[in-house]
């Protein structure tokens, strides 16, 4: 079975002004699909070649003899989580659950935010930051920075956890210059 591109869950002109078409046209379609059509050809040929993206990703983790596998299987996973975490008319403060855990756990959200950027900026892939929650609501928010980590076991975090671990359910976007919501 092979990777195919997933299509956008918009228009590529539907986050402009803040991502114009171009740019869209560029990340999706040519810089996504770089690493879609790696990871083909790495696994062509292999067992992987059957197993579902989330599966070669957990298989390949800490393998020095398959990081290249490794690091294109979880850029496509990352850049599908990106594009559906963005969509039009989005953004804007955090609300809720989500707004009191930043407020106890990172001091605010204006601290949250430059610890974001920082975590965003200092990963390989350099932009990616996601916020994750590890054991219910009395564990708080943690600030986990993950480029290739799916399981977030590297990073930042500004909760009081011992330990945090990336789930995808949150839905931060964040870009090199800036952190926004959806």
């Amino acid at each position: 079975m092979a990777f195919e591109l997933p299509p956008l869950p918009y228009p590529k002109n539907a986050l402009e002004p803040h991502i114009s078409e171009r740019t869209m046209d560029f990340h999706h379609g040519r810089h996504h699909q770089a690493y879609v059509t790696n990871l083909n050809n790495l696994v062509k040929g292999s067992p992987m070649e059957s197993q579902s993206l989330e599966d070669i990703i957990k298989a390949t983790y800490r393998d020095s003899s398959k990081t290249g596998v490794f690091n294109n299987a979880a850029q496509v996973w990352n850049h599908t989580f990106f594009w559906n975490c963005m969509k039009p008319n989005g953004g804007g403060s955090p609300t809720g659950q989500v707004a009191q855990a930043i407020d106890r756990d990172c001091g605010g959200l204006d601290k949250f935010k430059e610890q974001f950027k920082a975590a965003a900026v200092g990963q390989f892939g350099s932009g990616w930051g996601w916020l994750v929650a590890e054991g219910g609501k009395d564990r708080g928010a943690a600030l986990q920075a993950a480029s290739s980590s799916p399981d977030g076991r590297h990073g930042v975090r500004c909760s009081r956890s011992p330990r945090s671990r990336c789930r995808p359910g949150c839905r931060p976007r964040a870009r090199s210059h800036r952190a926004s919501w959806c």
